[in-house]
C-alpha cells in the first residue's frame, strides 16, 4: 500500500467517524441520588421514584431501607445523599451532624399510620382496647381467648393458643412511634419498657417474642407464624392483605386505619414543626392519640434529612441541584392523590411549605 492510498483511507475513516458522532452523540451523564433509612415510607418512595424517573431520565434514584437508625447513621457518615427517619432526630445525634462542619435540614415528607396486624385463622375482624393492646405487647395477656379480648369480640371464635408477638429487631422509627404511643396511653408501659427505636420487649423473656428486621421482615414473620400479632406500617398491611386490628381511640371508639381516619387525626391537631435547621426540637407525639370519634390513634410524619451543603461539603453543584429538584417535586406533585401510594396521606400545605422553604437554602 503506497502513501497516497493510506492517506485516502485515513481521510475516509475520519469522515465516517465524524458522521457517526453527529448521528450518535455522547450519552448524557446520569446523576445518581442515594436515599437510605426508614422503611415506613417504602411503598411511597417506590411510587415516587418510579414516577419521577419516568419524567426525569437524567436522574437515577437508589432507595435502600434499613430503618430510621440506619438512615441517620449513613447520613452522618456521608454514605447517603438523602437520609430518611420517622421520628425526629434526637439532639445528641443532631449535634453529631453539626460536628461534620455542615448543617443538616429535617422536615416531614408524608403522613402514615402504624397498624397492628394479626394472623388468627378464622377471625376476620378484631377489636382491641388500649389496655388489651398494652397487655398483649407487655406479655400480661398470654392467650387469644383471654376474657378481656373475648368481651371485646363476642362474635369471634378465639382459640386457646398463646399469642406470639413479632417486633422489629433493628433500630426502627416504626418502633419508636409505636412504643411512644404505648407509653402515652399506659403508665406501666412507660415505666417498665419506655420508648425508642429499640426497646427490651418483655415478651422475649417469656419466650413469646420474635424479632425481625424491617417492616418487610416483620410482615413475613407474621405471615409464617399462626396466632401471631405485630405492628407495621399501613401500606405493608394493604400490600400484603393483612388482617388489621380496630384500635380504641382517645374517644373510646374502635377505628380501623384508612384515608378518612388518618386525615381526621391530622385535622384534629395543629402541627408544630420547628425550623428545619433545628429539627431535633420537633415533638414525635404531636399526631399520636389525637382527639375525635373518627381519628385513628397511631399517625405520624416521616422525615427527610438533607445537608445544607455549606461550601459544597457534601454535594457537587450538579448533585445539589438534582436533590433540590427531586425534593421540590416530592413536596408539590408528590403530595397529589395520583402520586400517593395506598396507606399514605399528603402533608398539610402549611407543613409542605416548611420543607419547600428549607430546600431553597441548599447550596449548589
Amino acid at each position: 500500500m503506497n502513501g497516497r492510498t493510506l492517506g485516502i483511507i485515513i481521510i475516509v475513516g475520519l469522515i465516517v467517524a465524524a458522521g457517526l458522532y453527529v448521528f450518535y452523540p455522547k450519552t448524557q451523564n446520569v446523576i445518581v441520588l442515594r436515599t437510605t433509612g426508614a422503611t415506613f415510607p417504602q411503598y411511597q418512595m417506590q411510587k415516587w421514584i418510579a414516577e419521577y424517573q419516568r419524567t426525569h431520565p437524567g436522574v437515577k434514584i437508589e432507595y435502600n431501607g434499613g430503618g430510621s437508625g440506619y438512615g441517620q447513621e449513613t447520613f452522618l457518615k456521608g454514605l447517603t445523599d438523602i437520609g430518611r427517619t420517622d421520628p425526629p432526630v434526637k439532639e445528641d445525634i443532631w449535634n453529631q451532624f453539626l460536628s461534620t462542619g455542615d448543617r443538616p435540614l429535617q422536615f416531614p415528607e408524608i403522613v402514615g399510620a402504624v397498624v397492628v396486624a394479626y394472623n388468627l385463622p378464622g377471625v376476620k375482624s378484631l377489636n382491641l382496647s388500649r389496655d388489651a393492646l398494652v397487655g398483649i405487647f407487655i406479655g400480661s395477656i398470654e392467650y387469644w381467648d383471654n376474657p378481656e379480648i373475648k368481651e371485646l369480640n363476642p362474635n369471634a371464635t378465639l382459640p386457646h393458643e398463646k399469642i406470639v408477638v413479632i417486633h422489629r429487631s433493628d433500630a426502627s422509627g416504626t418502633t419508636d412511634i409505636f412504643t411512644t404511643y404505648l407509653s402515652m396511653i399506659n403508665k406501666t408501659w412507660a415505666q417498665k419498657v419506655g420508648s425508642g427505636k429499640t426497646v427490651n420487649w418483655p415478651v422475649d423473656s417469656l419466650g413469646r417474642g420474635i424479632g425481625a428486621k424491617g417492616n418487610p421482615g416483620v410482615v413475613a414473620s407474621l405471615q409464617q407464624t399462626q396466632y401471631s400479632i405485630c405492628y407495621t406500617e399501613l401500606s405493608f398491611a394493604i400490600e400484603e392483605n393483612l388482617s388489621v386490628v380496630a384500635l380504641e381511640n382517645r374517644n373510646g371508639v374502635y377505628v380501623l386505619p384508612d384515608d378518612t381516619t388518618i386525615k381526621a387525626a391530622v385535622r384534629a391537631v395543629e402541627a408544630h414543626i420547628p425550623s428545619p435547621t433545628e429539627g431535633y426540637k420537633e415533638n414525635l407525639t404531636q399526631l399520636l392519640d389525637a382527639p375525635g370519634n373518627e381519628t385513628y390513634p397511631i399517625v405520624a410524619f416521616t422525615h427527610i434529612l438533607v445537608w445544607e451543603n455549606i461550601n459544597g461539603k457534601h454535594y457537587s453543584p450538579e448533585k445539589a441541584e438534582a436533590i433540590k429538584e427531586f425534593l421540590k417535586w416530592i413536596l408539590t406533585e408528590g403530595q397529589k392523590d395520583a402520586n400517593l401510594a395506598p396507606g399514605y396521606v399528603g402533608l398539610p400545605q402549611s407543613v409542605a411549605e416548611i420543607g419547600l422553604n428549607a430546600i431553597n437554602s441548599i447550596q449548589s
